[in-house]
């Protein structure tokens, strides 16, 4: 209403985009687009949050965007600004969107993979069943890790009925649980995954626990 009172060529310009159905289902489409990421930038932000927690919402968004590639031609479940505005009838032009961006996510973040049995093992190594598996992955990041090692150790950990009952996050778990002096080589590994900068952020996270993290592998 606003704009239709004004007399200036820009207010007709605007009034003529918002009256236009194939632009405002483009804008529709795309605040259902943003309100997906923005969710995933909310979990890639706060203090505390290690290099294992941001892959990890990484990896959830990339499947999320497979079930959005599907459910854009369907029931709009993930989609509802864009079902409203054209009541599932919109061109499927945002099918290949989504396939862009979910290329793009890919080329962002493949060559950057910690293994899902070590992201698992730094959260919580009593879920690891395929032992073999994690050391492989770990060598991967750490190619002078001693394999034997960690397999044995991890084994050891899970074996442990008393820290099978400790309840606390994984910075003070891998730093006054399952210490160098248990599982030293285990707690190399998870040390080095815990101190490594997901974003610029975690420089916060870092100076925070950086006394009780550092020290102990640098003075060696």
């Amino acid at each position: 209403m606003f704009l239709s009172e004004q007399k200036n060529a820009k207010a007709k310009q605007y009034l003529d985009f918002l009256q236009d159905d194939e632009k405002m289902e483009c804008v529709a489409f795309l605040v259902d687009v943003t309100s997906h990421l923005n969710e995933l930038n909310l979990k890639l932000q706060g203090r505390g949050n290690t290099v294992c927690d941001l892959m990890s919402a990484v990896r959830s968004f990339q499947r999320k965007l497979e079930i959005f590639r599907s459910d854009i031609t369907e029931a709009h479940l993930h989609f509802p600004t864009l079902l409203e505005q054209t009541n599932g009838n919109h061109h499927h032009t945002h099918v290949a969107f989504l396939e862009r961006l979910a290329e793009n996510f890919q080329n962002r973040f493949d060559d950057f993979s910690l293994g899902k049995q070590v992201l698992l093992c730094i959260g919580s190594p009593f879920l690891v069943k395929n032992v073999q598996e994690f050391s492989r992955e770990a060598q991967s990041i750490f190619p002078l890790a001693n394999v034997s090692s960690l397999q044995t150790e991890l084994i050891d950990l899970q074996e442990n009925v008393a820290l099978k009952e400790v309840d606390c996050d994984p910075v003070t778990f891998w730093t006054k649980m399952a210490t160098a002096a248990n599982v030293p080589h285990l707690q190399k590994v998870a040390i080095h995954l815990l101190t490594m900068f997901g974003s610029t952020y975690c420089w916060i996270f870092h100076n925070e626990h950086c006394e009780k993290l550092i020290p102990q592998q640098f003075d060696k």
